[in-house]
């Protein structure tokens, strides 16, 4: 599998999964959705935000569109519970539409980008992109730990199963 196909799939799993966490953190009610659980940023909520700040508006923008946003981690983007649902689930579609834009070399390339800090960055595009992925990978595991404290039921998540979902094949 070419790097393009191999995160294109990424890409199409990382939507999937975004849309089942979704769906089951819609079983919180607003006190727990928002309590301080002890995950990095803080609530469901906070991480659900800092996926958005993260994913959507630093790393997408600096891959799609070779910008370099300076908003802090913690931001909160989106206060709205079902906006923030909205933006994330919208926010992860669009990855898959512009990997497969993108030409085949590019994956070889690097990515330049400005911290928020002002340090220049330059780093090897694909490797990055995949950080992209194992970021929402590590904090929808959060999420779904906080699910599980508070009696509700985590959604399978494994890549595996999304494989599994396909009626077609990934190859």
């Amino acid at each position: 599998m070419d790097a393009r196909a191999h995160f294109h799939l990424l890409a199409r799993y990382h939507a999937w999964a975004t849309q089942r966490l979704l769906a089951a953190v819609t079983a919180l009610d607003d006190d727990a959705y928002r309590r301080d659980v002890g995950l990095f940023f803080k609530s469901v909520h906070g991480t659900l935000n800092h996926l958005l700040v993260g994913e959507c508006l630093l790393w997408f923008r600096r891959f799609a569109h070779g910008e370099s946003p300076r908003l802090a981690l913690d931001h909160e983007a989106e206060p709205d519970r079902a906006r923030l649902s909205q933006a994330l689930q919208a926010g992860a579609e669009a990855w898959a539409d512009a990997i497969a834009a993108w030409p085949a070399e590019r994956f070889e390339a690097r990515l330049r980008y400005t911290r928020m800090n002002g340090a220049e960055v330059d780093l090897p595009f694909a490797p990055t992109l995949a950080h992209v992925f194992n970021h929402a990978t590590h904090h929808r595991g959060q999420i779904t730990a906080a699910l599980t404290a508070f009696g509700e039921p985590a959604p399978e998540l494994d890549l595996v199963y999304f494989l599994q979902a396909q009626k077609t094949p990934t190859g």
